[in-house]
């Protein structure tokens, strides 16, 4: 649609262990969808979606059961100048007091004392109020940078060595920072805001995207913004059937973001992964809630794939999904596999998966 050159690098502020290419949504909304077309993604992830609409100019809508991937996708819509998130960055370390800073091996392993007190003026200041675009964005700038390894040169990341995709898990990762004895580094705590708020924000299109947090199962969480229309595409990617751990593998960034200072296995706002009947019965419900809120000529496409620790077949799931709902399957398509993001892991997996197959399925409203 726009047919220029585009600063992309505001889609990697933050990764997920699990995550489709900007490539996907953009080449879709470029090639089919028109001027004043509004687009949503019912399972939001890391907003890829969204901020491929922002790219083109187009009006979307996010919506995540996760805190973690409302606040990535918030980062990714924030309208903001790299002067306002660095003022905003100084003032908080000066003025802001932290409080309930979390204690324990992990803690004293995984950052340096002195880097652990700013991460919780941060999570103090965001607690109190998050809601300018410069906080917006300097909360995604810090989850982005919060865990990750350890650089040659200059430090990138606040963390001692770790995944950057997903948070180790407590004990092994001491376990594993003791027998290599890998202090954690004091690190220039604004040198990375800084260099990091000049690589996403830089020039980029005007923002005209909402997120919420909120569980699609809902029909409420995905009417439209009020005075704008029904969608008109819907781009996504549910949970694959048994990834169940978005919250705990992601406990670092939850807990930055007001969650427990240690691992919580609960999540009472996920998609049942109990057997496939329940997993599908739960899909199905959202597609057609995501009906209710489509123009008729809208047309959904999703990227779905499976994991190799469940050996029911990814392409009869998502297709079962489907059937009895308020769409019609119009396309499938090998998209390949993906293996993305799984280096980075590699350091804290024992063991390692094969990647499966992985669909693109276009659907109609009926």
């Amino acid at each position: 649609m726009t047919g220029r050159l585009i600063n992309t690098s505001l889609n990697a502020i933050c990764p997920y262990f699990t995550m489709f290419p900007l490539a996907f949504p953009l080449r879709i909304l470029r090639r089919y969808a028109k001027r004043n077309q509004t687009v949503l993604d019912p399972f939001c992830g890391r907003g890829t979606t969204n901020f491929a609409a922002r790219l083109e100019g187009l009006s979307s809508l996010g919506v995540d059961s996760s805190p973690v991937a409302a606040a990535i996708t918030e980062a990714k819509l924030a309208q903001v100048g790299i002067p306002e998130i660095l003022s905003e960055a100084r003032d908080i370390l000066s003025a802001i007091k932290p409080y309930d800073i979390p204690s324990g091996p992990f803690w004293e392993w995984a950052y340096h004392a002195e880097v652990l007190v700013d991460l919780c003026r941060f999570r103090s200041a965001f607690l109190q109020d998050c809601s300018t675009p410069a906080r917006i964005a300097l909360r995604g700038i810090i989850l982005g940078a919060l865990h990750g390894p350890r650089q040659k040169t200059f430090q990138s990341y606040f963390s001692n060595q770790s995944p950057r995709t997903y948070a180790p898990k407590p004990a092994y990762a001491v376990r594993y920072w003791k027998n290599r004895d890998l202090q954690p580094l004091q690190v220039d705590v604004l040198g990375i805001m800084e260099r990091r708020a000049k690589r996403y924000y830089g020039s980029l299109p005007k923002s005209d995207g909402e997120v919420r947090l909120r569980d699609s199962r809902e029909i409420d969480s995905l009417k439209p913004v009020s005075g704008k229309p029904k969608f008109s595409w819907v781009i996504t990617s549910p949970p694959y059937y048994g990834m169940r751990t978005y919250i705990t593998d992601q406990w670092l960034r939850y807990w930055f973001l007001g969650g427990a200072a240690d691992v919580d296995y609960k999540n009472k706002h996920q998609i049942l992964h109990s057997n496939p009947q329940d997993y599908v019965s739960d899909i199905r419900r959202i597609w057609n809630n995501v009906a209710d809120c489509c123009k008729p000529d809208a047309k959904m496409v999703v990227r779905f794939g499976g994991i190799s620790s469940r050996p029911d077949d990814p392409l009869d799931i998502i297709k079962n999904s489907f059937r009895n709902s308020r769409w019609r399957l119009s396309t499938i398509k090998d998209a390949g596999t993906s293996l993305e993001g799984k280096r980075q892991a590699d350091a804290f997996l024992r063991s390692h998966s094969e990647a499966i197959v992985e669909y693109d399925i276009w659907a109609d409203l009926a």
